[in-house]
């Protein structure tokens, strides 16, 4: 029996904790995150494990560490889909200033494997969009 959406969620984090390029292997190859105007400094689409892997990337550019844990994961009326709230730390290369995000989004998965990443404004928006 596959892992539900919220232990592939929970090992995906856990993975990035690792080495971003072992989270990969939790990642669909139709995997969408869009990460947009307002809750980004540079709003993009990215696809599939590539994709997540230029996400990453597009940190380290500027900054020496970068994590990604969760704070809260909370189960949604459908079984694909959890909302999360986490929160991205990291350190800038050149200032050595640390800086901290909180950030919400919609986690759909299927069989071990996420589907997309959906940003929301907040945990209950994001909660909400499941049922949408």
């Amino acid at each position: 029996m596959p892992p539900t959406t919220e232990e592939t969620v929970r090992r995906a984090f856990a993975a990035s904790a690792e080495d971003y390029e072992t989270v990969l292997v939790f990642v669909h190859p139709e995997f969408v995150m869009e990460t947009p105007v307002g809750q980004a400094a540079e709003p993009d689409t990215y696809r599939g494990p590539d994709g997540v892997r230029r996400w990453f990337e597009t940190f380290y550019e500027v900054m020496d560490e970068v994590s990604v844990a969760p704070v809260a994961i909370e189960a949604t009326e459908r079984d694909e889909a959890v909302a999360v709230e986490f929160e991205i730390v990291a350190r800038g290369r050149a200032s050595g200033i640390e800086s901290k995000q909180r950030a919400f989004a919609l986690c759909r998965a299927r069989g071990g494997l996420l589907l997309s990443i959906e940003f929301h404004d907040s945990l209950g928006d994001a909660r909400a969009a499941a049922s949408a």
